[in-house]
């Protein structure tokens, strides 16, 4: 029973593993187009959860982001406020390298963001450092997709891992102020 229960789930999870990583291409043509420097210039609110690997609620939050623009430059100001009051900022400079291509940093993630758009639809993928306590910080990836509604409703759905196995995942919607 063990041995069935165990190749059930492992045929389950690889089939969940080939929905979720789709390519970005296929949404090419797709509308409303996203363009990240027409969504994010001025002001937006996106409000968030995320969920660890059980599904279990682990935090609540509020971000709000403003956009300024300058040539091919992006610069988002986004300022969170958790449920347990605690607050954090995020200074984000994203360059648009070609009609698909994206490029980002922050001073406190590992790298280089590089994203891809088409159509609606953006991924987007970095390395963080994660606080989990005041003694313990984990390198994490976030690998990102937004996903352009009518309205003006960007949701935004992002898997965190860690050493390739998925810890949680992020859920946002975002809205224009």
């Amino acid at each position: 029973m063990r041995r069935i229960l165990a190749v059930s789930v492992m045929s389950v999870s690889l089939f969940l593993v080939g929905c979720v990583g789709g390519q970005v291409e296929e949404f090419d043509g797709t509308e409303p187009r996203l363009v990240l420097a027409e969504y994010f210039a001025g002001e937006s609110r996106g409000y968030g959860i995320f969920e660890d690997r059980f599904g279990k609620l682990r935090r609540e939050f509020v971000v709000d982001v403003t956009g300024t623009v300058d040539g091919d430059v992006l610069t988002l100001d986004e300022r969170f406020v958790y449920k347990d009051g605690e607050e954090d900022q995020r200074i984000w400079t994203i360059r648009k390298l070609d009609d698909h291509t994206y490029e980002g940093s922050s001073p406190d993630i590992d790298g280089v963001a590089v994203g891809k758009s088409y159509g609606n639809a953006l991924t987007w993928a970095y390395d963080i450092d994660l606080v989990i306590d005041p003694e313990t910080t984990w390198r994490v990836r976030f690998t990102d997709w937004f996903y352009l509604q009518p309205d003006g409703v960007l949701l935004n759905r992002a898997s965190v891992t860690r050493f390739g196995v998925e810890i949680g995942t992020l859920t946002l919607v975002f809205l224009k102020k």
